[in-house]
């Protein structure tokens, strides 16, 4: 989407940007992580190495990897695994549904199942294989900015910030806590 076409004020951008002429904000990272339901993983048998994803059923997210083949890694050390998939989807959300559905295994963005590791539905399997954390930014046309929009963008920022900090830490470290009207929903 060019957002000055498409006279948007704010976008949230994730993955390496383009050269453009817009203002990039930085506002964290992101993991990709393969993960499944605990009782898919204790019927199945929980992977340790990418070898045995062929063993599983994968459910692919169209808009992240191939229905054949993941991707691991990361420069050097990048590996392509060859998976079997049972499902593939084009949202990440139906990936999500059916991973915690027992369907099988998944690879998803970190902020994208939070909730569900911290209660437990779903669980991270072979993160030492994971590729390079993905930079996550605001972007907006330079210049003076309207003061409604350099308030939300000074409001939104610390929160994703706190957000996406919070995805990155492995689930057991995190403090389950309760959440007061700061929900905030990143879209893919």
């Amino acid at each position: 989407m060019n957002l000055l076409e498409e006279h948007v004020d704010v976008a949230v951008r994730v993955g390496e940007l383009a050269d453009s002429s817009l203002v990039a904000r930085r506002v964290g990272e992101i993991r990709q992580v393969v993960c499944a339901s605990p009782q898919y993983l204790t019927m199945r048998g929980k992977p340790q190495r990418l070898d045995q994803l062929r063993v599983h059923d994968c459910i692919s997210f169209g808009g992240l990897n191939s229905p054949d083949r993941w991707i691991f890694g990361r420069e050097k050390s990048r590996a392509t695994v060859a998976v079997h998939s049972r499902l593939v989807v084009n949202t990440a959300d139906a990936a999500i549904s059916a991973a915690i559905a027992g369907s099988g295994v998944t690879r998803v963005f970190s902020y994208q199942v939070a909730e569900a590791i911290r209660h437990g539905a779903l669980e991270i399997v072979l993160s030492k294989f994971e590729p390079a954390l993905v930079p996550v930014h605001l972007v907006y046309a330079g210049g003076r900015l309207p003061l409604k929009l350099r308030a939300f963008i000074d409001y939104t920022v610390p929160k994703l910030q706190e957000l996406l900090s919070e995805a990155l830490q492995p689930a057991q470290q995190r403090p389950v806590r309760r959440r007061r009207d700061r929900r905030l929903t990143l879209g893919h």
